[in-house]
């Protein structure tokens, strides 16, 4: 996979809250972290507006990122974000390095296609319930796909796609289902008009 998105960081030595909540206020810059491949966590700042940029984009989270800190390029993974909760702000990001030879997991967004044409709500009037909207993989960073297809077409009333039921790419595997048939969760389902959402609920919990 290509680099679609490139950061510049600079390393810090000042931690702790109050380093943070200066770094913030003072200077409009985020700080992070970025660990993992056995080496050493490195503290960073990242400024916020780089950041918003970027996380505008649902690709960045399925990316590999090319972070940039203090001119030497490393290969990495978002693997959380923390968001203020009334403004629009980041507080903190962590990264994880990456290699070619080494599974990441990454959760992946998912693309419901073909909604308007599904069997269930074109000919049953039922709605579409989406119980996720991003999964879980595993794989090598070179298949890291953007994002994931899960097609609506054929499914009716009262019926629903597991993991199971998605067709993933080459490479890419399910952590859920790594874990066993117990946990071939629900994607989505068609739940029934007017007093049909038992049949529905029941079919996304078998």
């Amino acid at each position: 996979m290509s680099d679609a998105f490139e950061i510049h960081a600079t390393a810090r030595t000042e931690l702790g809250k109050g380093a943070s909540r200066r770094l913030r206020r003072q200077a409009d810059l985020v700080p992070a972290i970025v660990y993992g491949e056995d080496k050493a966590p490195v503290s960073i700042s990242i400024p916020h507006k780089d950041l918003i940029k970027a996380i505008s984009n649902e690709a960045f989270f399925s990316h590999i990122i090319k972070l940039v800190i203090d001119k030497k390029a490393e290969q990495v993974v978002i693997k959380a974000l923390q968001r203020h909760p009334a403004k629009v702000r980041i507080l903190h990001a962590d990264f994880q390095r990456v290699s070619a030879d080494h599974a990441i997991t990454v959760a992946v967004p998912l693309h419901f296609i073909n909604e308007d044409k599904c069997k269930g709500v074109k000919l049953g009037g039922g709605s579409i319930i989406k119980v996720m909207t991003e999964l879980q993989v595993s794989c090598l960073p070179k298949d890291l796909p953007e994002f994931i297809e899960v097609d609506m077409i054929d499914v009716g009333v009262g019926e629903a796609i597991h993991i199971s039921g998605i067709k993933l790419p080459k490479g890419v595997t399910s952590v859920d289902l790594i874990h066993g048939h117990d946990a071939d969760n629900a994607v989505v389902s068609v739940l029934a008009p007017r007093g049909g959402a038992a049949d529905a609920g029941e079919a996304a919990a078998e």
